[in-house]
């Protein structure tokens, strides 16, 4: 969950998921093929070119059923109808993670007003979450069955799409390139930019084709269409608004918008929502975090515009990949809940509201946000990895006190391995079978891990892909899960739950190898040897080269820190030395984790309104971050040596 945790606070982790004994989808049902003549046969009714029915579903859900779980905001099937009436009814926000988002003491925690924190009414609800009902009344199927049976919902989706040509005045023609209006239409976007974008991605699906096996084990193909040509004027006569692209700092790729953020005092010395800079000449920006908001797109704008509240540098919404940027990209958010990460990231918040984990995210949105993160790597020299490109659940806590109060989103289901595919930066082996690292890299549709928690305490959630695996103390699944004492001083065991990210690691994510036996294989994390299982027939991490670091000679263990902070010998005068206080870890001598910075000591210096007194405080004292458990973490350069693995 992202800056908007606090609004989320007040409601149980409840959600509107199918069990996890859910049927079989019905295109399993049917038999090889049924999921490709359930597109073709509901193309032929409605009259709709089955490349553009085809090519819409794909750029909804990439021809996923999911299970029957919707999507994060409301979307069922591979068409994406909205529902977000029943979701409202039915599940809750989050209510996981207790975060102060900015991260420093020298500032007071930010909770979100009264008006934000409501649930927005069913009839304020804007039509793109409301298109279910839309395709019920135009098909004559139920709800419950356009929720429920993939052919219904297909047969929904090319409804929806023959009334959109209707609509635009023109005729059910065959030819696939008469269709941009109508496909702009189906995105639900309010302004042209945003509809435009979203049809020309439709339309590049078809141009280059697609084929893949769905999670439902069905093969569905799009035949290429190179040299398709659609009539990409017809968006000017839908009648949309103009969107502000404002201050955005945005590729052209993507429909931008400028939604600004207030700096605002209130007197007192107190402000909000976020700081003044200079980056990067103030400070380098070297993280992306990734978000996700536990709210609707209007609740997201109406939080990120309250001058009590915190804040981030863009939101994105899930229907249609709108983007809207709210700081200039020098100034610093208030979002990962560790100001050290702030002062050097740039936060992404993904629309979604679903209280339920197993939620999905729209191909639609993930493409505009790889379009924006490869922008911004570019623009900043952000290397397209895991290290640097960090969900809200890697960022680690500051202090020993923190941790627990994390945030775990975008959770186990962010498909992180297709989301660096289209970063144009996939997670292939570096190495030989005997390689000294290894990148997490299960296959996500068909890696099923059992979690519990998203619709109650202890119960299984509905059976979903996931690219994280599950960390064991021995190499057998009956051995218990390896323990984090940050999150459970206790010493308990790590458990199933959802949002517990103590025994688990992420695709993308690079670790040392401490061992290897048979099907599995063991890795260092958290000071310890983690077991995951790793079957040459079905792999889970791919083997890797990379540089690692271990306890210098002599030295029996290493602090490890949240923040990268300086000496207490650099902070000037006036500037109130910042604790450099180790998380409740060892590095031990013999263990190995892989390296990702070398950064300086640095603490941005920001208590107050008046930006006269504002510094960068940056010390002889050096740090790299590594890939510690979950989260990254740092520790002292002068304690460890470096080597290639």
């Amino acid at each position: 969950m992202g800056a908007v945790a606090s609004a989320a606070l007040l409601f149980p982790l409840l959600g509107a998921v199918p069990p996890a004994t859910a049927e079989t989808p019905e295109a399993v049902a049917g038999g090889a093929g049924a999921l490709q003549r359930q597109f073709a046969a509901a193309a032929a009714r409605h009259e709709v070119p089955e490349s553009v029915l085809l090519a819409v579903a794909y750029l909804q859900s990439r021809w996923d059923t999911h299970g029957g779980a919707p999507s994060v905001t409301g979307g069922y099937g591979p068409l994406h109808l909205t529902d977000a009436v029943t979701a409202l009814a039915e599940a809750p926000h989050h209510a996981h993670g207790t975060e102060d988002a900015r991260g420093d003491g020298s500032r007071s925690r930010r909770t979100a007003t009264a008006a934000a924190r409501a649930l927005p009414k069913a009839a304020d609800l804007p039509a793109r979450l409301r298109t279910l009902d839309r395709a019920a009344a135009l098909s004559g199927i139920s709800a419950e069955e356009l929720r429920t049976s993939t052919a219904a919902n297909i047969e929904g989706g090319a409804a929806l799409l023959a009334a959109a040509q209707r609509t635009s005045g023109r005729p059910a023609s065959a030819d696939p390139a008469d269709w941009f209006g109508a496909v702009a239409r189906y995105s639900g976007a309010d302004d042209v930019a945003t509809a435009r974008t979203y049809a020309a991605d439709v339309y590049d699906v078809i141009r280059g084709g697609e084929s893949r096996t769905t999670d439902s084990g069905q093969v569905v193909r799009l035949p290429a269409d190179p040299d398709i040509a659609p009539a990409t004027e017809q968006v000017e006569s839908l009648g949309l608004r103009t969107a502000d692209r404002g201050q955005t700092e945005c590729p052209r790729t993507v429909a931008c918008e400028w939604i600004p953020a207030p700096y605002e005092e209130f007197g007192d010395g107190d402000y909000g929502n976020h700081d003044k800079a200079q980056r990067p000449a103030s400070q380098s920006i070297d993280y992306i975090v990734v978000h996700d908001t536990e709210a609707t797109w209007d609740v997201t704008l109406k939080l990120v515009q309250d001058p009590t509240y915190v804040s981030w540098q863009y939101s994105l919404r899930s229907s249609d990949g709108h983007i809207a940027q709210h700081l200039p990209l020098k100034d610093v958010g208030w979002h990962a809940g560790n100001w050290f990460v702030n002062a050097k990231s740039v936060g992404l918040e993904h629309e979604g509201f679903l209280a339920a984990p197993d939620s999905w995210y729209t191909e639609a949105m993930y493409r505009a946000s790889a379009r924006l993160v490869r922008h911004l790597a570019r623009r900043y020299g952000i290397p397209l990895d895991r290290q640097h490109i960090l969900g809200h659940d890697n960022v680690p806590g500051t202090l020993a006190s923190t941790i627990a109060g994390m945030h775990t989103d975008p959770g186990p289901y962010w498909d992180w391995a297709h989301y660096f595919r289209l970063l144009g930066s996939p997670f292939t082996p570096t190495a030989g079978p005997d390689a000294a690292v290894v990148t997490i890299r299960p296959d996500y549709p068909v890696h099923r891990p059992v979690y519990t928690g998203c619709t109650a305490a202890g119960q299984a959630c509905a059976p979903h892909g996931s690219g994280a695996v599950r960390l064991h103390t021995a190499p057998d699944d009956a051995s218990p899960l390896v323990r984090d004492i940050g999150l459970r001083p206790g010493g308990q065991d790590s458990t199933t739950g959802v949002n517990d990210t103590g025994a688990r690691a992420s695709t993308g994510q690079q670790y040392a190898v401490a061992e290897r036996r048979g099907e599995w294989t063991a890795i260092w994390y958290l000071g310890q040897k983690a077991w995951f299982h790793n079957p040459k027939a079905r792999p889970t991490a791919v083997n890797a080269r990379g540089w690692v670091l271990t306890p210098k000679a002599g030295v029996a263990e290493v602090p490890v820190y949240g923040r990268a902070y300086p000496e207490a010998s650099a902070y000037p005068a006036g500037v109130p030395v910042q604790a450099v206080s180790p998380l409740p870890y060892r590095l031990l001598a013999g263990q190995r984790y892989v390296v990702g910075d070398r950064t300086p000591g640095e603490y941005y210096f920001a208590p107050v309104f008046d930006t006269t007194g504002h510094r960068v405080v940056r010390g002889q004292e050096e740090y790299y971050e590594i890939q510690f458990g979950h989260r990254v973490a740092f520790v002292r350069a002068a304690d460890v040596r470096v080597s290639r693995a």
